[in-house]
């Protein structure tokens, strides 16, 4: 397949409680962007950290100064024509309205994506087994739990993660950055 040849990438930005399938969904709709010819990267929060903010923690000062960094990463990115699917929890929206402004600063589109599921679905699935953790009291601030999570109020897409599958909401996800790069 030829390449397709961006002047501006754009940030999807995939924000949502732990273990509502942001990072599965990034990955998903990545690979369907390159099998189109799209360059793409995927930013997840955990890996980010591991290697741009390892001197963070998990305070609300910590978590906006990572998103901050993750913010201009993925804006520097994408200004070079990359669609970048960004998968952070993310967890405060004065932080993600200033995430919105990093991004946009570097003259790209900033899409908000909610990956959405509700608590109960996400202690089941508990994949690396933090809630379960939080909820004995072994991790503070941990969003959900002893931290808050303050849902998008406007999200350009709201994705059900508890009752659609990752292949289907990585096709919509798909749809909707195909729109914004070809409108």
């Amino acid at each position: 397949m030829a390449r397709v040849c961006l002047d501006r990438g754009l940030v999807a930005w995939l924000t949502g409680m732990p273990a509502s399938g942001k990072t599965t969904i990034a990955r998903l709709t990545a690979d369907m962007l390159g099998r189109a010819g799209i360059r793409a990267q995927v930013l997840d929060g955990d890996e980010v950290r591991s290697w741009l903010s390892t001197d963070l923690g998990f305070t609300r000062t910590d978590r906006e100064r990572h998103l901050v960094r993750a913010a201009h990463v993925a804006g520097m990115l994408a200004s070079s024509g990359t669609v970048v699917l960004a998968a952070f929890v993310s967890p405060y929206r004065d932080v993600r309205s200033k995430v919105k402004e990093i991004v946009r600063g570097y003259g790209v589109e900033f899409l908000e994506v909610y990956a959405k599921a509700p608590l109960d679905i996400l202690v089941r699935r508990d994949p690396k087994g933090l809630y379960a953790r939080a909820l004995k009291g072994e991790i503070p601030h941990f969003t959900g739990v002893s931290d808050p999570y303050e849902e998008p109020e406007h999200p350009d897409l709201v994705l059900d993660t508890a009752n659609n599958s990752p292949e289907h909401n990585a096709e919509t996800l798909f749809r909707l950055i195909l729109r914004a790069i070809y409108m």
